[in-house]
């Protein structure tokens, strides 16, 4: 196998594994009617909340995976709605529900004056919001979604200087019993900490367990290559001693509705950028449960549950997460496997080599401060770390150029007989200390970094809108005059022109003539920051293959035996 078959190989795999991605973003579209609503809890039942067992402190539910409401006693006061400003997130909640989130600090667009992302939202046609509450055992009172009260303002903003904000809640039954609940705000925190604190001051027991649930209807995403939204993961993830997705689609509950009961862990709903989740509290055990109701899917986390006696007060803490995948801010919430949320790749393997070209990445950047040219670095690392496997490829591609003639002759030689052909085939290569495997072997190695640098590029929160210099002003858009895909075109051409055809049949020849076209085509509407990359990457390739075809040109001695 020559150096230009090895370069073929490559190429097509690439395109092959880019209309997978292409193809399978195409699968996963909801149908997203505009006028479905989201999916509230009723008053008086405890809808979407599994029935309990027992004793078991958590709840469960039926074989089927149904959903049991019962009857509880519930307040029927309602609650204002608060607003929270710190300076990072803009909120509006009630005591059991967050359904407005901007992102401050995350422009929906590099357009002037251009309003914050907004994660989630009580708008009809996609809400999407977190909802925590109490469900009841054996008729014990319980608050409705908007029953707490606030103990309070409804206006909190976190003043300069000021660290943390916390916002408290308060319901109390007619029989005595009241739970606590308290938000807490960190400044520079997309965590938000939520503690309830259960008190029992009536003269029976009650019982009772805590759900943490996110619902959305999410909007429809349109698919192709020129939407930077349709390239990552839209859909629900979970984490039980390993990480597990479920895509927004009609297969969502294909494999059943969850139900499985976890110790800590946490779950959330993932797009492209951002994420939100609820992280219970990790000594606590939850069943955890998807469900689709039309087009509003939720993944919730139900229990805890507790018995208080009278007199006695228990508690439990959650963290919900509402904001950017930001790896930094994500690795120091310290809860095993959250880290995935940055959904590099479902493999582990593919996700921790994402993981390493990232913390590079962030490296070089932290010299450089400069996101476009921390790409250029990070390419430059990889082509140094990678130079023993390239320079090999290279001397195996001499060495196979230099016996072309000689295999031609064999050809000839033996004519039909292809056993005969490939038996002299292999003795030449015995002979002359050939591994026909040698250029493909080390190419082999380097794929899994280049798609796993794919997935990087596309997934950094931190790349979002970022410049690089002139024109680039947003590395996950693509290159808005095609500057950066012409050079790639030209970079692949000279390339090829350096690459011998000897022994490839006419047919291959000219769809290697066609390769770096069917390639510019490709990379014109991928996001500018991953061309940069196959730009900086193919162009170091060219200086390389042309310093070691003039290195290593074919043995003299082997070309005329």
């Amino acid at each position: 196998m020559n150096q230009t078959r090895v370069f073929l190989i490559f190429a097509w795999m690439a395109v092959a594994v880019l209309l997978w991605m292409a193809w399978n973003r195409e699968q996963v579209a909801p149908a997203t009617p505009a006028t479905t609503t989201q999916t509230t809890v009723p008053s008086g039942t405890t809808a979407a909340v599994p029935a309990a067992v027992p004793g078991s402190g958590v709840p469960q539910a039926n074989a089927d995976g149904s959903v049991v409401a019962e009857t509880a006693v519930v307040a029927n006061t309602s609650a204002p709605r608060v607003r929270v400003v710190t300076d990072v997130l803009d909120l509006e909640l009630d005591g059991g529900t967050i359904d407005q989130a901007r992102l401050l600090a995350y422009p929906q667009s590099k357009a002037e004056g251009a309003a914050p992302v907004e994660l989630f939202s009580n708008q009809s046609g996609n809400p999407y919001s977190a909802v925590t509450g109490w469900a009841s055992e054996k008729g014990s009172a319980v608050p409705e979604a908007a029953g707490f009260r606030v103990e309070g303002a409804t206006s909190y903003t976190l003043a300069d200087g000021e660290q943390s904000l916390v916002v408290p809640f308060v319901w109390t039954s007619a029989d005595g019993v009241s739970i606590r609940r308290t938000y807490t705000f960190s400044r520079g925190s997309y965590a938000i900490a939520v503690r309830d604190e259960v008190s029992n001051d009536g003269a029976g027991t009650w019982q009772g367990y805590v759900y943490r649930r996110l619902q959305r209807v999410p909007p429809t995403i349109s698919k192709g290559m020129t939407n930077p939204d349709s390239f990552s993961f839209n859909g629900a993830t979970w984490y039980n001693d390993a990480y597990e997705r479920r895509a927004f689609d009609k297969d969502y509950l294909d494999d059943g509705n969850l139900n499985q009961v976890v110790e800590g862990g946490w779950l959330a709903m993932l797009q492209h950028h951002f994420y939100s989740a609820w992280i219970p509290q990790q000594d606590q055990t939850s069943l955890f449960q998807l469900n689709r109701d039309g087009a509003s899917y939720s993944i919730a986390a139900n229990g805890p549950g507790f018995t208080v006696a009278p007199g006695q007060t228990v508690s439990t803490e959650g963290r919900l997460w509402v904001g950017p995948k930001l790896v930094d801010q994500i690795n120091a919430q310290d809860v095993k496997g959250l880290d995935r949320v940055v959904d590099y790749s479902r493999f582990d393997t593919m996700a921790l080599i994402g993981k390493g070209l990232f913390w590079v990445l962030d490296k070089v950047h932290n010299l450089v401060q400069n996101w476009g040219w921390a790409i250029v670095g990070l390419v430059i690392l990889l082509r140094l770390v990678m130079f023993p496997l390239s320079a090999a490829q290279f001397r195996s591609g001499a060495k196979m150029r230099a016996v072309q003639p000689r295999i031609a002759q064999l050809k000839e030689r033996y004519g039909e007989d292809r056993q005969k052909f490939q038996m002299a085939m292999m003795d030449l290569y015995k002979k002359e200390k050939i591994n026909p495997l040698g250029g493909c072997l080390p190419l082999l190695i380097q794929m899994p970094i280049f798609f796993a640098l794919y997935w990087v590029l596309v997934e950094s929160v931190e790349l979002r809108q970022a410049p690089w210099f002139a024109w680039i002003q947003d590395l996950t858009a693509r290159d808005p005059y095609f500057i950066l895909p012409i050079i790639n075109v030209a970079v692949m051409w000279a390339t090829q022109r350096l690459t011998p055809m000897n022994g490839m049949d006419p047919m291959q020849q000219k769809v290697m003539m066609f390769m770096p076209l069917i390639f510019g085509v490709m990379m014109a509407f991928m996001p500018s920051g991953l061309v940069l990359y196959w730009v900086v990457n193919g162009g170091l390739g060219l200086l390389q293959q042309w310093l070691m075809i003039r290195k290593y040109p074919a043995p003299a001695a082997a070309a005329a035996k």
